[in-house]
């Protein structure tokens, strides 16, 4: 552009001395005025700085090559023109107009905004002048883009229109036409991987199934390109240094509809690692570093283990302060002897220091609440992996939907950064007002107030009133996590409860419950800790339905002068706890596991004594670098019992305290808390009967052989094992930013609950059928399970769940729920 300037500028002065005034041969003389002419946008004080010509100059023809040209190079002007009048240098110009408007009609390939964004970088833009020059070659750089995706009939025109004071309106119009599809792809040259193994690796498609409606038989450049490196990256990864895309052909049908794509390869042979050396500064770590090396003599060469290799010394220097470093590997090959020796050079660079620390991005929590998870310091080294534990530790809080850091060196330092982390807040649950809805069992609403990230401060603040046709209850909590600098949090809890389990497909009983308790934290490790606490529990239990199992507790407790009357318990109650968790994040982890095991007990004294213990494990394997598809395996066990005697008998656990199962938390596709046993009566007639400890029948008078077994409702039981495996999968049409916030799996649920203790066998008098089934309630082996789709989103008024299960193995009496919908339930 800058030759083609001169040259018109040239051309323009020798016009000039051709006419207008000059002479036939130019004569210099000396300017006594410069008049600039047509100027309307450009200050004339601009103009005359440009000109490098003053008055009092003498002017000659090489003074005004360089007027013209300076005149040209400020870009305000697209035709100049110089004069004498006298000793008066008279320039006259034109200036390039001003680009009013820009408009695109026809696209549909490329958005508007992006076409603007490029034409911007060309300078292209409303407010600026137009160069006219520069716009056949935008046309011809837009046209080059849909000949890259295949759109070889596609033209580009720009159009300009005049308009008022200087000014113009550029409208480009496109004629996109169709894309030309792939009939064939080729690969030439491949003996040792069929066609089929090669081609199914690439992203272009030369076929696509029916059933496939996102595939794609669109020809694009820049996907070639990628999949050349593709096919590269696949054999030397296998060994075949030497392999080479000779060339690639792309034929267009003679129609312009369809491309043929032949892809030329030299294989070469398989070659092996006949030695690693490790070169440059190993600052005394050499014996550590060549036992970390992942290549062995005399394994195939594998270009990926050699990029992991380089990887993984840049991250073990970048644990020692040195940030920067330069890690290379130059490969030695031997053609004779097919060996590759591979010389890994390290340059650590400079030991770099964090001088500050700082965070963007969080509205809601304190800048201290996010500093307290740091394990990187400011002032000390640059540390890599205390940098990535720092990140882990925010993402573990819950409060992030992502934490990304970023280091930034000081300038005019060469041994200084800033370490930035960036943070995208989301719903800490400050409001909590949910609708839960089943096939089966109903609607269900919650509301209050719950806060893991009370006011910004990391503190967890509830007040909770949640009722549904089965349940009502008020808690109010209060947790400080950092109650101590060192991580031991404090924490306390007041509750009432008022459960109806008639109305929650369990077999009758009312409990009304209110209880306070205190719990701690203490932290082992980074992952690690443990949690303790104590508290006092009433509990009031009424309208007890006379079922056997019910019976066998009932009967233990019950007042003899007023067997009629509600059972009421006071209870001391501890519990102890301990928790791992390396999930990558607290909300939709994609690594990473956790474990918690927890147990309870009352307190020898109390009205009841008996114990509880639960674990509950997961784990979280991506299968892509991205982490959009992950492997999720979840286990847990629980058990429960009484100890002690009361009254000479034996204590168990309290039925209210059963497991039970069922429902969107566990066990998908079955009806909430149905799964495990199920309560049963035993009439005769009209009349409900138990079993006479001596065996020989009901304790009511009647024939023993009429004694009817009916079957009642869930009850749960002592004893829990459930596992689950899922798919997490990419959600289709869902945008990416929304990636961290909404999930979809595909599940397979099992499991079951059990009753250990509950004597079946004190009932083998009954007829045999009847019997039979009440052995059908204690078989262990009854396992149910399940199969399905999840899709969970993170809602600002909480967690919603939408689920859809198949029962695979179920029972006669299994009541299941194949839809389920819940908003502001906890995953």
């Amino acid at each position: 552009m800058r030759f083609n300037k001169l040259f018109a500028s040239m051309v323009l002065v020798g016009a000039s001395l051709s006419g207008n005034g000059w002479a036939e041969t130019f004569q210099p003389f000396e300017v006594t005025d410069i008049q600039v002419q047509g100027l309307q946008r450009v200050a004339l004080g601009a103009a005359l700085l440009t000109i490098p010509v003053k008055v009092g100059d003498t002017v000659d023809e090489l003074k005004l090559q360089q007027a013209i040209k300076s005149l040209y190079a400020s870009t305000n002007f697209e035709h100049i023109e110089v004069s004498r009048d006298g000793d008066v240098l008279v320039v006259t110009v034109k200036e390039r107009p001003t680009i009013s408007s820009v408009t695109f009609d026809g696209n549909k390939d490329i958005k508007d905004e992006q076409l603007q964004e490029s034409l911007d970088g060309s300078g292209v833009k409303v407010g600026e002048s137009l160069d006219r020059t520069m716009l056949s070659g935008i046309e011809k750089s837009l046209q080059d883009f849909y000949y890259g995706v295949g759109k070889y009939g596609a033209k580009v025109e720009a159009q300009v229109v005049d308009l008022p004071r200087n000014r113009v309106e550029l409208q480009f119009t496109f004629t996109e036409g169709l894309a030309a599809e792939i009939k064939q792809i080729n690969v030439v040259g491949n003996e040792v991987f069929t066609d089929a193994e090669l081609i199914g690796m690439l992203e272009l498609k030369d076929y696509v199934a029916w059933w496939d409606l996102f595939g794609e038989r669109r020809y694009q450049k820049q996907k070639l390109q990628a999949d050349l490196e593709t096919v590269k990256t696949f054999y030397h990864n296998r060994g075949y240094i030497r392999f080479d895309v000779t060339s690639t052909q792309v034929a267009m049908t003679p129609d312009r509809k369809g491309l043929y794509i032949t892809i030329n390869v030299d294989e070469g042979e398989q070659y092996k690692v006949k030695e690693v050396n490790l070169t440059g500064d190993l600052m005394g770590r050499e014996k550590v570093m060549k036992a970390i090396l992942p290549i062995k003599v005399g394994d195939m060469y594998n270009g990926a283990d050699v990029t992991f290799a380089e990887e993984m010394y840049g991250k073990y220097l970048g644990r020692f302060g040195y940030a920067y470093p330069e890690v290379k590997t130059y490969p030695e090959i031997d053609d004779e002897t097919k060996e590759v020796s591979l010389n890994v050079n390290i340059k650590p660079g400079k030991r770099v220091y964090v001088r500050s620390i700082n965070f963007s991005g969080n509205q809601v929590t304190k800048d201290e609440v996010m500093r307290r998870q740091l394990r990187q310091m400011e002032g000390a080294w640059l540390n890599s992996a205390q940098v990535e534990l720092s990140k882990g530790n925010l993402n573990r809080l819950g409060y992030f939907e992502t934490v990304d850091t970023e280091t930034v060196q000081v300038p005019g330092t060469d041994d200084l950064v800033d370490v930035a982390f960036t943070v995208k807040e989301q719903p800490s649950g400050s409001f909590n007002a949910g609708v839960g809805y089943g096939t089966e069992s109903g609607m269900s609403l919650q509301f209050g107030v719950q806060q893991s990230n009370f006011l910004g401060t990391g503190n967890q603040a509830g007040i909770n009133l949640n009722t549904n046709k089965y349940s009502k209850n008020v808690n109010l909590s209060f947790t400080d996590p950092y109650f101590t600098k060192d991580g031991v949090s404090l924490g306390g809890s007041i509750y009432w409860n008022e459960f109806d389990a008639q109305e929650a497909n369990l077999e009758a009983y009312k409990n009304s419950s209110y209880g306070i308790a205190i719990n701690s934290g203490f932290p082992i490790n980074e992952y690690n800790r443990i949690n303790g606490g104590i508290g006092y529990r009433y509990n009031s239990i009424s309208e007890i339905s006379a079922y056997e199992q019910a019976l066998r507790f009932y009967n233990i407790y019950r007042d003899a002068d007023d067997p009629n009357a509600d059972l009421a318990f006071h209870n001391f109650e501890a519990n102890l706890g301990w928790s791992r968790s390396t999930l990558n994040r607290g909300t939709f982890p994609s690594d990473g596991s956790s474990q918690r095991l927890s147990t309870k007990m009352t307190i020898p004294g109390s009205d009841l004594q008996y114990f509880k213990a639960d674990f509950t494990t997961s784990f979280y394997q991506p299968l892509t670098r991205s982490h959009n598809w992950v492997m999720l395996a979840k286990a847990r066990v629980g058990y429960g019992n009484g100890y002690g005697q009361f009254n000479d008998n034996d204590q168990i656990l309290p039925f209210w305290e059963n497991y039970y199962s069922g429902g969107s938390s566990s066990l998908r596709g079955f009806k909430s808390n149905s799964v495990g046993p199920r309560s049963f009566y035993l009439y005769r007639g009209s009349e409900p009967c138990s079993p006479d400890p001596s065996g020989d029948g009901c304790t009511l008078p009647g024939d023993p052989n009429k004694i009817q077994v009916n079957d009642g409702r869930s009850i749960g039981g002592n004893a829990i094992a459930t596992a689950s495996i899922e798919m997490i999968v990419p959600t289709p049409f869902l945008d990416e930013a929304y990636t961290n916030s909404v999930r979809t799996s595909f599940f397979f649920d099992a499991g079951n609950v059990w009753d250990t203790e509950f004597d079946y066998d004190s009932y083998r008098y009954l007829p045999a059928h009847e019997f039979d089934k009440l052995e059908d309630y204690a078989d262990p082996s009854r396992i149910r399970a399940s199969a399905g789709m999840s899709v969970q989103w993170l809602s600002p008024m909480g967690p919603m769940v939408f689920s859809l299960a198949w029962p695979v193995k179920e029972y006669e009496d299994d009541e299941t729920e194949i839809f389920s919908f819940n908003i502001g339930k906890t995953f």
